[in-house]
């Protein structure tokens, strides 16, 4: 098959296709526009995120097989036009779930031990050791929303740590094990302590985090985003940490990841969040090592071998 590579992509992609007899013309800075005029000679598209696989371009594809996703997310493809054209979709959350699971525990453990404002008060000559006094999360229960790839690995990090582990997913069931209990949303409402966030951004899961929400939790708990940003708006994140119903938050994700393009109102809430010590940000690079970068080949490789 003609395969078009649209993203930046480790190299390893095009001699793992190119085995399996595809010819490979990888295109990282090709624009939308020029997509638009050359779609229709491919078989295969595979992409990151940059551009929306929509119906508009999608329509232009008219001898596409599939997409191959470099990922987990897949809220920028008109998944409903897939299935209608019978266009394969594959996607790699099991390339990068590994490192999204490690970054959400090294986010939770430096969020605990105030390790982002103990090193720069050390660097200021600054040795408070009261006001740095940390949490343990030894004994804690953590509360799992979503239990795919992302929230399995998560959870299976968490062994060691003698923690308790609940987990909740609308669409699966039966994955209780000897580490991790099987529950209702509510039940994680009435005991977590933690909360780690684990499902793709729907239209069910845009904005699910409201304030009413986290309202309902029985006690003030600390959050994990490493999802979508936009499950949980600024204001709310404001609003409950200023009331005390989250104790802090680890933020690899936010609601509008382009800093040029905010709201005005966007913009202050960000700043008020920015102002915080106990909000911790990275810029959506959980899943983005130089592991998973090659391993999200492999992964895809494997699928389109498999389908092909």
């Amino acid at each position: 098959m003609r395969i078009l590579i649209i993203d930046e992509m480790h190299l390893s992609i095009i001699s793992l296709l190119e085995k399996e007899g595809h010819t490979i013309h990888y295109e990282p800075k090709i624009t939308r526009a020029e997509i638009l005029d050359c779609v229709q000679d491919y078989e295969g598209l595979i992409i990151r995120s940059k551009t929306p696989m929509d119906r508009q371009l999608l329509e232009k594809a008219i001898n596409l097989q599939f997409i191959g996703r470099a990922g987990a997310g897949l809220d920028q493809i008109d998944l409903d036009y897939l299935v209608e054209r019978g266009i394969k979709l594959f996607h790699a959350a099991k390339g990068n779930r590994d490192a999204v699971a490690e970054h959400a525990i090294g986010g939770l453990l430096a969020l605990f031990n105030h390790l982002m404002k103990a090193d720069a008060e050390v660097r200021k000559g600054i040795w408070d050791r009261e006001g740095n006094r940390g949490h343990e999360l030894m004994g804690k229960t953590v509360g799992v929303f979503g239990y795919g790839n992302m929230g399995a690995a998560f959870a299976k990090r968490l062994r060691g740590f003698e923690v308790r582990v609940m987990a909740y997913d609308k669409y699966k069931t039966g994955f209780e094990s000897n580490h991790v209990e099987e529950v209702i949303w509510e039940k994680i409402k009435a005991e977590a302590d933690i909360l780690s966030i684990h499902v793709p951004l729907t239209s069910e899961t845009r904005d699910f985090f409201s304030y009413e929400e986290l309202a309902g939790f029985q006690k003030p708990i600390w959050l994990i985003n490493t999802a979508r940003g936009e499950v949980i708006s600024f204001n709310t994140l404001n609003r409950a940490l200023d009331e005390g119903l989250l104790k802090g938050v680890v933020l690899d994700v936010l609601e509008n990841e382009k800093f040029q393009k905010f709201t005005v109102a966007q913009k202050t809430e960000f700043e008020r969040l920015a102002a915080r010590e106990n909000v911790l940000f990275s810029p959506h690079v959980a899943g983005w090592t130089f592991e998973s970068y090659e391993k999200i080949n492999r992964v895809l490789a494997k699928k389109i071998k498999k389908a092909f």
